[in-house]
């Protein structure tokens, strides 16, 4: 069974990203809110090998009215809990009830240290939200008396804010930020080039070859520790073998007709598991992946 799993509370947001799916609204797969009953059996089922829930794949989390109720669930039973936002809703009242929740971790999309240079990626964003949120945070953890959540300010690079990386750190040092991520941004359309790509080379999960044509620096390796060791469950209670499946198109089971444990070691997840082991540069999902590349020592 996975020690790891994402769970995705929903799949809205508010905001709309040119290289998210959810924020583009190009979904083929329905939009909705994971309830609260189906986590619940979810966790039931797993509560004994689960050492780690991240409540993220697509859509702002905050969105889910039920979702610190859920990360409560998951605290109680000693699961560690992380989440990723882009901060809008961490209001004062939101922010106490998330360090209340034990919540573990969390991270703050934040790319950008300007107004104009964070819309451009996180269009319909307000910076302003996004600090004030990560200072009611910091607020109540202080007040309290919380250790957790970890928090960590994760920057996208992209070729619009390469210049301030210098300034995320510095900001987060202001506020009391525990930890910066930078994180090297997916982008879709790359082979002919990309307006989104960093020209600063160690950012960039892309290069350009002799032809002019760019492709993504790592090589695809015919293996991938994650399809052992972790999944993705979407809102609606369908399983799918990693996050970068955002439109759940390699579907290995639906829990709404099958218990997890039969789903994990179906016939149809070891066929899976194979293809990965025999040519991963023909699963589509996996030809734009930077991870998965290690194994355990």
């Amino acid at each position: 069974m996975p020690l790891s799993i994402s769970i995705e509370p929903t799949t809205s947001c508010n905001l709309r990203c040119p290289e998210c799916p959810s924020g583009l609204r190009q979904f083929t797969r329905p939009t909705g809110m994971l309830q609260l009953q189906r986590f619940e059996k979810i966790i039931e089922e797993q509560r004994k090998t689960l050492i780690n829930i991240m409540f993220y794949f697509q859509g702002e989390p905050y969105l889910n009215p039920e979702f610190l109720e859920m990360v409560k669930i998951a605290s109680r039973k000693k699961i560690f809990t992380v989440t990723s936002t882009n901060a809008h809703y961490l209001t004062d009242e939101n922010a106490k009830k998330t360090i209340e929740s034990g919540l573990d971790k969390i991270i703050i999309s934040i790319d950008g240290t300007t107004q104009d240079t964070y819309e451009q990626y996180r269009i319909g964003g307000q910076l302003e939200k996004v600090i004030a949120g990560t200072k009611n945070i910091l607020k109540w953890r202080k007040q309290l008396r919380s250790k957790t959540p970890y928090v960590v300010f994760q920057f996208l690079v992209v070729k619009p804010n390469q210049h301030q990386i210098d300034d995320v750190y510095k900001l987060a040092e202001e506020l009391g930020v525990d930890e910066v991520k930078l994180k090297t941004a997916q982008v879709y359309d790359f082979e002919n080039g990309n307006e989104l790509i960093p020209t600063i080379e160690k950012y960039s999960r892309y290069a350009q070859n002799a032809s002019g044509k760019w492709q993504i620096k790592n090589k695809l390796l015919n293996q991938c520790w994650r399809m052992w060791s972790s999944c993705v469950i979407t809102w609606d209670g369908l399983v799918v073998p990693c996050c970068f499946d955002k439109d759940a198109k390699h579907q290995l089971g639906d829990l709404k007709q099958t218990s997890f444990k039969e789903i994990w070691y179906s016939e149809k997840y070891n066929t899976f598991r194979k293809s990965i082991l025999k040519s991963r540069k023909e699963i589509d999902i996996c030809t734009n992946c930077t991870e998965g590349t290690k194994v355990w020592a």
